[in-house]
């Protein structure tokens, strides 16, 4: 009962970690606008680190320009600026009330770094899914440890999570193979 316990536990971890890392990779610009582009930005709103969109309404108007209306206009000064500070590579042009985005077509050195960029993501993402498969299978030793389970049904749990982790790993792949074939698409 304790290993199916573990082992569903496991994938509920697992799960989260690879959604985790798809949220990451909507966050990293390819050549479209999207409102996610903006999720990784935090701004210093009376000095505290608050994300964007708390403090913004984030827009498309069209398919290569984002607009952001922050709600109190005496922040956009640090608005314009957290957007300038981040790694989005996006020149913000502000006349007041609003922050126009426009997003540049990527050239093929901001393409290759950008590819660095997912790819050191999926990466945080498969040593997540690991992280998972390490917990469990310390918590299995314990249980054979205390005698609460023998080595056979170790082995078979082991075999289990070891599966459920190349699944997950294969998963996060998958993402990246797709993210990377858009960020290169021209």
């Amino acid at each position: 009962m304790a290993i199916d316990d573990l082992i569903q536990d496991a994938t509920r971890r697992m799960d989260k970690s690879v959604e985790s890392t798809h949220n990451e990779f909507n966050t990293v610009r390819t050549g479209r606008a999207s409102a996610a582009l903006l999720d990784r930005v935090n701004v210093d709103y009376y000095g505290q680190p608050t994300p964007l969109k708390q403090l913004a309404t984030i827009n498309v108007p069209e398919p290569r320009m984002l607009t952001v209306q922050p709600f109190d206009p005496s922040s956009i000064k640090a608005v314009e600026r957290a957007i300038q500070e981040s790694d989005l590579g996006l020149t913000p042009s502000n006349d007041g009330k609003l922050i126009r985005l426009p997003i540049p077509q990527l050239t093929e050195e901001r393409r290759k770094d950008l590819v660095k960029v997912v790819r050191h993501l999926a990466e945080e993402g498969r040593v997540a899914v690991r992280n998972v498969r390490r917990d469990v299978m310390h918590h299995l030793k314990e249980l054979v440890r205390d005698g609460d389970v023998g080595d056979d049904e170790e082995r078979r749990a082991e075999d289990r999570v070891q599966k459920l982790t190349d699944e997950h790993v294969h998963r996060i792949d998958e993402l990246l193979k797709r993210k990377e074939a858009e960020i290169t698409e021209v």
